[in-house]
């Protein structure tokens, strides 16, 4: 490495502060908060459920409503269902990736 230009050594090293700077403000966040236990894991599963049961049951709910009031050819029961997983699947990703955020 005694071979290797300055700029290179300065920006190696300047990588490897970063990423321990990196990793302690992370360890310092994990002692400050505690380790998340298994609830917290129960917790994070059931908020990723019912954010994408309710989309779905309302989608059904209202679908069967317009269906009973207004017959068609196309089943609204069957269209709003697929946009309330539709819905509930975006909402879940949102959540997870706030979450993930949060973490680092």
């Amino acid at each position: 490495m005694s071979d290797s230009n300055p700029d290179d050594r300065r920006r190696a090293r300047h990588e490897l502060e970063s990423e321990v700077a990196r990793k302690r403000k992370r360890k310092l966040k994990a002692q400050r908060e505690g380790e998340h236990s298994a609830w917290f894991g129960l917790g994070m599963f059931g908020l990723v459920g019912w954010s994408v049961a309710i989309p779905t049951l309302l989608g059904i709910a209202l679908g069967a409503w317009i269906d009973s009031h207004w017959p068609s050819r196309f089943s609204w029961t069957l269209m709003l269902m697929v946009m309330g997983v539709t819905v509930g699947c975006l909402n879940a990703w949102w959540w997870v990736q706030r979450e993930s955020q949060d973490e680092e």
